[in-house]
């Protein structure tokens, strides 16, 4: 069984000229110990597999993934936060042709959603054993069954139990204890939780078309279906 270490501050293996000293960066670890660090344009950025790979082909990797539907509306409320001048809608960005209802698959928010894609080009380096895919929904609805699929996969010694959680009603997320007697919780931060904006329900149901053809797919590779509608 494992403990972890937690890589914080570490610069992000999206272009070659990252990788020189990378490794460097890592905290120091004993044996019995697993360095853990995340950033989520791995999965998208094209070069990445191969970069991590050359690090080491031994790598574990964890994948937490959410209704791609939602996640996009989610991205597009992030970046207006950051860019309260850019006043296009929600509905402005996804399309193309609003009246035709084409789906601008070319979108950040858009693509990022497009998994089964993202996911093969990571296989091509690493083997599924060595993926684990987390539902993001099921994080915040039982963090605690996806937690321990995690700590399995991880090899980590089975800590984390129901009593570590409380749900936090003004953010609509779970929080963490780092041990049942804590008085000071760690919850997600002030860029989480946000409102997502009115959309309507025909523009969400051509997103959940379009993407439904790669969702199967993605239900497909991983052998989980995420009941994404």
């Amino acid at each position: 069984m494992f403990e972890m270490r937690l890589a914080s501050l570490i610069t992000a293996v999206t272009t070659p000229r990252n990788d020189r000293g990378r490794k460097s960066q890592m905290p120091l670890s004993y044996d019995i110990q697993l360095t853990m660090e995340k950033t989520p344009s791995y999965l998208v950025t094209p070069g990445a597999p191969q970069r991590v790979a050359n690090m080491s082909k031994d790598m574990l990797l964890l994948l937490v993934v959410r209704d791609p539907v939602t996640r996009a509306l989610s991205d597009y409320t992030q970046a207006s936060s950051k860019r309260p001048q850019d006043t296009r809608s929600f509905e402005d960005m996804a399309f193309r042709n609003a009246s035709t209802g084409l789906v601008d698959a070319d979108w950040t928010a858009i693509r990022i959603g497009q998994y089964a894609k993202h996911l093969e080009r990571w296989m091509r380096f690493f083997p599924l054993s060595q993926i684990l895919v987390v539902s993001g929904e099921k994080l915040v609805e039982d963090p605690v069954q996806e937690l321990q699929a995690v700590q399995k996969f991880l090899g980590l010694r089975p800590l984390i139990g129901a009593q570590h959680f409380f749900f936090n009603q003004s953010k609509g997320f779970p929080c963490l204890r780092k041990s049942p007697q804590s008085t000071v919780p760690r919850c997600l931060g002030k860029t989480k939780g946000r409102s997502h904006p009115s959309v309507a329900p025909a523009a969400l149901q051509r997103l959940r078309d379009f993407f439904r053809p790669f969702n199967q797919k993605f239900y497909r590779i991983v052998g989980r279906d995420f009941g994404w509608s």
